[in-house]
Parts: C-alpha cells; sequence; structure tokens
C-alpha cells in the first residue's frame, strides 16, 4: 500500500484526524467509497422566505441586512441574531458561541442558509443554520449524511469523500455483466457516484438497489461456501432407505403432529441422499425437535454409526441423556454422557468405549469436541441451542468423523428473513404445529405499584406444591440503573415468602454453582428460582407453573418469550407476569404482543420490526460480517432474489474461478477472513 492510497494524502487530513476516521475504518482512500450515508438532506431547492412553514428544513438565498451580538446566557452562550432578506421577506437567524461569526460575517453579503424553521414570539426563525457565502459556490443538490465520530463534520466528511470518488478510477465491477443485466444493476462506478452525491432521486435509488444487492450476495454466497466446506457438495453418507422410521414411531407413546411428520420427511430424505445433510430444525419449546433428532439417531445407529449431541449446558445435556436413554433402551442403542464435571476415570472410560465402537450415542456439552474425543465411526452430529455454537465449533465436531450429517436445533424463534442469514449454510425446518394438550401460557402485565398481588398470586401457587421463577435484569443493584437486581430480589422475595425455600441464579457463578442451583430447583429442594436470564436456554421443570419477570420493559421480545418458554411444561396451566413500568412507547407495544400471542415465530418478526436488525443480529453466529447499506426489514424481497442467483452461481461454480467470477469470488473471500473465516 502505497503513501498516495493512504487517507492522510487527502488534503485536510494531518495525523489526528486520520486518527478519528480509524474509528470509523476508514484507513485508505478507497475506504471512503463504502462509507456509505446515512441519509440525505434535500438542498436542490432555494425556497423564498414568504413561504416557509414552520418545522420544515429548507434551503434560504437571502442577503444578511442586521447583525446584533448579544450578551452571554448563564454566562456561556453569547448569541448572534441576524436579519436575513430576500425579495419575499425577512427571516431571523439566530447562533449561539458565535463570537467567530462576527469577525467573519458581513452585512449586505448574500449567504446560503440549510436548517429548520421555528416559531419564536410570533415570528419565524432559523436557529444554527448551516450557512455558506453564496459566491463561494456552496453544493446545491441531495447532500450525504454520514453516521460521524468525535472530531469529524458533516462537512469535511462531504469534502474527503468528493476528493476520493475524484481520485478513483474507473473501478472494476465484482458482479459479472450477465448477472447485472439479468438483475437491471447499475455498474459500480455509477453505484459509488450516485449514493455519495446522487444526481437525483431515481439515481440514488439504482445505486443503493445495486450495492444492497451486491452486499447481500456476498454475504450469501460466502455463507453458502462455509457449507460447501463444512459439509462437502457430494461424498456424504447415502443411510439405507431400507432402514426406516416405523418401528421406532410405533414405539412412542405419543403421535407426531402433521408439522413433525413434515420435518422427519426431510431429515429421512436428507439422510437417503449421498449428499451432506446439513439442517436447521426450528421451532417453539415444547413443539417436539427432540423427538426427530432422536429419530434421526435411531436411524443413523441402525445403519452401523455412531451419533452425538452437543448441548450448551450440563442439566440440559443431563436432561437428554435421561429422556433418551429411556426411548433407545428397547432397541439395544447404547448411550452416553460426556461432561466437563466428570471425574476423570469415567471419562477415560467414555473416550476408550466411543472409540472402540461400543458406545453409539454421546451426549455431552463442550467436552464433546475436545481434540482427546476419537469416534469410531461418526455418522450424525446434532447440536441443541444452535445461537450459543459458532459455526466453528460446529466444523469441530463435524471433523471427527468422514462427511457425517449435520442436524441442528433450536428453540430460539428467528424470523425467516434473519434465519437465512443467520444459518445461511443449513437447510431450514420449521415445526410451527404444538403437540395437542398442550395448554399456552397465560401472561399478563402488572404496574411496579402492584407487586404485592403479584407475589400473593406466587405464594398461592407454592402453597399448591407448584414452583416459580423470578427473573431480574442484573446480577447487582446499579446505581444507573432503575432495575431490581436478582441479589436485591433475592432478599426481599426471602422476606416476602419466609415459608418457602428461594434460590439465587446468574451468570458470575461457578457452572458447578449453577448446575448445583438448577439441579435443586428441578428436584423440588427449591421453591422459588430468582434467577438472571441465565435460564433463558435451560431446564425442564414440569413443576414450574409461575414465571414473574421483573423489570420486563428492559428485555426484548425474543428473550421474554425465551424465558416465559421455561414454565407451561407439566400438566397444569401457567403464568407469566410482566412487572413493568410500560414508560415507553416501545415498551408498551412489547408487553401488549407478549400478551396477546404464544407463538415464538409471530413474536420474533414483531421483535425484528421494533428493534430493527442491527440490536437483533445480537444473536448471530461469529463471523458474519456486519452490513454496511443493507437492512433485512427493508429488503427482504431483494434477499430472496439474491439466495437464488447465489444458488445459482454456485451450482454453476462452486469455488467461483471462472474468469467472470473471480472478482467477485476474491471479494467474498477477503470479507470473511477479515470474520475469522475464508470460505472459499
Amino acid at each position: 500500500m502505497g503513501s498516495k492510497d493512504l487517507i492522510e494524502s487527502l488534503p485536510g487530513i494531518g495525523p489526528k484526524k486520520a486518527s478519528y476516521l480509524h474509528h470509523l475504518k476508514i484507513r485508505r482512500v478507497e475506504d471512503f467509497l463504502s462509507y456509505y450515508p446515512r441519509d440525505y438532506e434535500d438542498r436542490r431547492t432555494s425556497r423564498s422566505i414568504a413561504t416557509l412553514v414552520e418545522d420544515e428544513t429548507v434551503v434560504v438565498t437571502a442577503v444578511v441586512r442586521r447583525v446584533e451580538a448579544g450578551g452571554y446566557r448563564s454566562g456561556k452562550k453569547r448569541t448572534l441574531r441576524l436579519l436575513v432578506e430576500d425579495e419575499s421577506g425577512t427571516l431571523e437567524i439566530l447562533f449561539f458561541r458565535s463570537s467567530y461569526l462576527e469577525h467573519t460575517l458581513k452585512k449586505d453579503q448574500s449567504y446560503v442558509f440549510y436548517g429548520k424553521v421555528s416559531r419564536h414570539a410570533g415570528h419565524l426563525q432559523m436557529v444554527h443554520p448551516e450557512m455558506e457565502r453564496l459566491d463561494l459556490n456552496p453544493i446545491f443538490g441531495l447532500l450525504p449524511v454520514y453516521p460521524l465520530t468525535s472530531g469529524i463534520t458533516q462537512r469535511e466528511m462531504r469534502n474527503w469523500m468528493g476528493l476520493a470518488l475524484k481520485d478513483m478510477k474507473e473501478p472494476a465491477d465484482h458482479l459479472p455483466l450477465e448477472l447485472r443485466e439479468r438483475n437491471r444493476l447499475c455498474d459500480l462506478g455509477y453505484a459509488l457516484e450516485n449514493i455519495h452525491f446522487p444526481e437525483n432521486d431515481q439515481k440514488r435509488k439504482e445505486a443503493k438497489f445495486r450495492l444492497v444487492f451486491e452486499e447481500l450476495l456476498v454475504l450469501q454466497l460466502g455463507l453458502f461456501s462455509l457449507r460447501r466446506r463444512t459439509t462437502g457438495a457430494e461424498g456424504g453418507i447415502a443411510f439405507d432407505s431400507k432402514v426406516n422410521f416405523d418401528e421406532f414411531l410405533n414405539s412412542l407413546p405419543f403421535h407426531l403432529t402433521n408439522a413433525q411428520l413434515r420435518v422427519l420427511t426431510e431429515i429421512r430424505r436428507d439422510m437417503e441422499a449421498a449428499k451432506v445433510m446439513s439442517r436447521l430444525i426450528q421451532g417453539d419449546v415444547g413443539s417436539g425437535k427432540t423427538i426427530l433428532a432422536a429419530a434421526a439417531v435411531y436411524k443413523a445407529v441402525k445403519c452401523g454409526y455412531q451419533a452425538g449431541l452437543m448441548a450448551p449446558t450440563e442439566i440440559l445435556a443431563n436432561q437428554h441423556y435421561e429422556g433418551l436413554c429411556t426411548i433407545f433402551e428397547p432397541f439395544g442403542i447404547r448411550v452416553a454422557m460426556l461432561t466437563g464435571s466428570m471425574k476423570k476415570s469415567e471419562k477415560d472410560d467414555v473416550l476408550l468405549r466411543l472409540a472402540d465402537g461400543a458406545i453409539d450415542f454421546v451426549i455431552g456439552t463442550h467436552a464433546v469436541i475436545q481434540p482427546n474425543v476419537i469416534f469410531n465411526k461418526l455418522g450424525l452430529v446434532i447440536t441443541d441451542e444452535q445461537h450459543r455454537f459458532g459455526v466453528e465449533q460446529r466444523m469441530i465436531l463435524s471433523a471427527k468423523g468422514t462427511q457425517p450429517d449435520i442436524l441442528v436445533m433450536t428453540a430460539t424463534p428467528i424470523p425467516r428473513t434473519l434465519a437465512v442469514i443467520l444459518y445461511g449454510d443449513l437447510d431450514i425446518s420449521i415445526i410451527d404445529e404444538m403437540p395437542p394438550g398442550r395448554l399456552p401460557v397465560e401472561t399478563w402485565t402488572a404496574a411496579t405499584s402492584d407487586r404485592d398481588s403479584v407475589y400473593d398470586y406466587v405464594a398461592t401457587e407454592l402453597k399448591k406444591g407448584r414452583q416459580a421463577y423470578v427473573v431480574a435484569p442484573l446480577i447487582e443493584e446499579s446505581d444507573s440503573l432503575d432495575v431490581r437486581s436478582a441479589t436485591e430480589l433475592h432478599e426481599e422475595i426471602s422476606r416476602r415468602l419466609p415459608n418457602f425455600r428461594i434460590g439465587l441464579l446468574h451468570g458470575a457463578m461457578r457452572p458447578a454453582e449453577k448446575d448445583l442451583t438448577m439441579k435443586a430447583f428441578l428436584d423440588r429442594s427449591l421453591d422459588v428460582l430468582v434467577s438472571t436470564v441465565v435460564i433463558e436456554v435451560g431446564i425442564h421443570v414440569p413443576n414450574a407453573t409461575v414465571m414473574v419477570i421483573e423489570s420486563a420493559q428492559r428485555f426484548g421480545l425474543a428473550t421474554l418469550h425465551q424465558l416465559r418458554g421455561r414454565v407451561g411444561r407439566g400438566k397444569d396451566r401457567s403464568s407469566c407476569i410482566l412487572v413493568t413500568d410500560g414508560a415507553t412507547e416501545l415498551s408498551r407495544k412489547r408487553m401488549d404482543t407478549m400478551t396477546h400471542t404464544n407463538d415464538g415465530f409471530v413474536i420474533a418478526e414483531k421483535d425484528l420490526e421494533l428493534r430493527g436488525p442491527g440490536e437483533f443480529f445480537g444473536v448471530r453466529q461469529h463471523g458474519i460480517p456486519e452490513f454496511r447499506i443493507a437492512d433485512l426489514v427493508k429488503h427482504v424481497r431483494i434477499l430472496e432474489t439474491v439466495r437464488q442467483e447465489a444458488e445459482f452461481l454456485i451450482r454453476e461454480d462452486p469455488e467461483l474461478r471462472f474468469p467472470d467470477h473471480q472478482a467477485l469470488g476474491i471479494l467474498v473471500a477477503s470479507l470473511f477472513a477479515q470474520e475469522g473465516h475464508i470460505p472459499l
């Protein structure tokens, strides 16, 4: 990289300004070009003063007729009042902290003012507008507004952006001509010119469409390439089609729902194909994901292979172990546990039998991906609660076999639009039907002033022999946030409910402590579990019928729904009480959604709509690049087209090595390399 490529080569960028720009990840001149505006100011038309309306943001060209310097306000702000005039009337302009303007402004000089019109004492004025002398050729048009950092102004950014565009040679287009023509995409040079300084709205839209399309395409290609790298296009295990699920399904004390049967058909088709299965099963808590995974294990083992399941916590792994041992016992399928807390002798025994093929199915935590874990003939890999694991962990487990099939389960509802990105390297199956007889959790809100009645209700349920969760957003009391902490609540509830056993659980506890506390609750040695969101993914306690979420306005909808899913797991009717101040419109919308639906996918769509993709991506897997211009909510239709194009390209040229695909392949590889993956 030569010195001419560095941002310091542009006028006005010294070491200090360069350090500010580095915060925005702008180091080279070309980095400016992909730093896109967040909005635009319409300065195309100068308005006459007589036509101005309050609350409009406009451009006015006028002559300064009077300049009045005021005193100091509160000892800090020196004011400057201007009376400006055009052919239609006069307007007052007001500046604060403006002593520097007194020496530069000239009466009877024409200026261009850009700002918001307000009303004061019966007349219109502009407070602290941007201004430039008319004879210095100010820019009129659609001006970009950039996200900034301290020490950088919009004027500086626009100036440097203009210089970077001027310095730009005709860029080589990453997208093949045929693809551009098929999707009516403008070329890259046109897009960059018109995303930063568009001539008109139409050209701005054309530029944005092109750049959004490219960003989503690069992302999708990278994810498809990750899938190819993880599973291989071909060479997977073709499990014997003669080994069907009939014997297994007939042994169950219940019938599968239509949704389960549909997903099971997809699993069977994948397992019997000669390529690796790479499938995500999404479904609410209680929708029956685990039994489908068990059916896949049954088929794999009966075909002579081993299977492994990785869960995020020891408690969850243990629950899977206990439940699946019972299911598999009639078929002679040998099941074992492998977790970090096991004694060394126990671990060594499991490792030896696993390597010898004396264990058919191992269930564990991260312990199953340790280097010393060796399978005899691994054919199926299952991960539970996928958002707790990254792509890399799934790949490590898969690498312990020769192209094993991959099945992923999650009870975290994710909108399909977002799932396409989060799980772009997986096929997606959705269980959108609950088993008959499962009662919905009754949900209602309570004001903070109604806590007495909330805990009276909790006491009533506890007296019936039930159990309850109480969730707080923080571990310890905070001076900066007016929310209840888990430790504070534990003390308070111990006083409120002196005749009951109250436990405390939070993320700062050691894993062994957490497991002991959750086991005590599971064994009914505790009546109430006061916790942070550490229980969002956790234990199956059918006897727990009450969930109280304190400061519920502090949680996103997805988290609230996951927490609510901790109750309603038994035969008794369950309740979720959201204690909230309901102070903001956003929190009121969230509470309204929670009280009106138990459908996790409806809630997830609403959550994405209310929070936007940036905040929602807090659950994203490590390794997915940030968006610069795309928006998953606004650009769903583009995403659907992009996915089809990406599938076509990967099918035609898996490694993107054709001459007209190479530039795109280099872009995909470089972008994902920045995030820790090199997919191509």
